[in-house]
């Protein structure tokens, strides 16, 4: 197999083993508690799960937004922290569950929204956002932006992939970048927070890598519905 060939099949498997020395180096120079690194090692694994939009990333996420939960209330992102243990877990969860009742390979089969359903949760998206950052203001939650942004985005990414609507993917792509900018506002008072910095680069490279692996799942599921015979191709 020629070298480019190579890097073309496994260089996601190699940007995650060059994260996770960068997280364990950067965490020991910070001194960042080990227990608020110990997601992103496991964030790792479900990121490269998500670049195959394998649905056994859903599983194994649903169980490490609880170790989130901890991390966002010592930062005091009390927004991020309702939405891990409320949301976050509770529907990964279900979403492997309706998943892998309608399969396709390790994935599942795709639906897209009409543009009325997006008008709409375009509008309401925007009204509970207000809300949102008024309440985290009064009770002094710590980048009130970034936080009621994020958290929004992240229960509208879990609710659209949990009913397996294909707009997920193009929403986690600002959702990441968002992420980013988090914690590059967060290094200037925590600058241990480089750890998950290197981690939302690396996530940032996977959801990219799903964004296209989903739409060509898609594509080819639009096709096999004109070929009746075809019933499944693996993910």
């Amino acid at each position: 197999m020629k070298l480019k060939d190579f890097l073309r099949q496994h260089i996601l498997k190699i940007l995650l083993i060059v994260t996770a020395v960068g997280i364990t180096v950067t965490g020991i120079l910070f001194k960042q508690s080990f227990l608020r690194i110990l997601p992103l090692y496991i964030s790792l694994v479900i990121s490269l799960l998500q670049s195959r939009v394998n649905r056994y990333a859903s599983l194994l996420g649903g169980f490490n937004s609880l170790l989130y939960a901890l991390v966002y209330v010592y930062y005091e992102l009390y927004g991020s922290a309702v939405y891990a243990v409320l949301f976050s877990c509770p529907l990964q969860l279900i979403t492997f569950l309706k998943w892998r009742k309608n399969p396709w390979g390790q994935s599942t089969v795709f639906k897209a929204m009409t543009w009325k359903q997006r008008g709409l949760l375009t509008v309401g998206m925007i009204l509970v956002w207000c809300a949102m950052s008024a309440i985290l203001t009064a009770v002094g939650s710590g980048y009130v932006i970034f936080d009621s942004t994020i958290t929004l985005m992240g229960i509208l990414v879990s609710v659209l992939t949990m009913f397996a609507f294909i707009e997920y993917t193009v929403l986690m792509i600002p959702s990441s970048l968002l992420n980013i900018g988090l914690y590059i506002a967060m290094m200037k008072e925590n600058p241990e927070q480089i750890t998950y910095l290197i981690f939302t680069l690396y996530s940032f490279t996977c959801i990219c890598t799903a964004f296209f692996r989903a739409r060509k799942l898609y594509r080819e599921q639009r096709a096999a519905e004109k070929t009746p015979e075809t019933t499944e191709v693996k993910a």
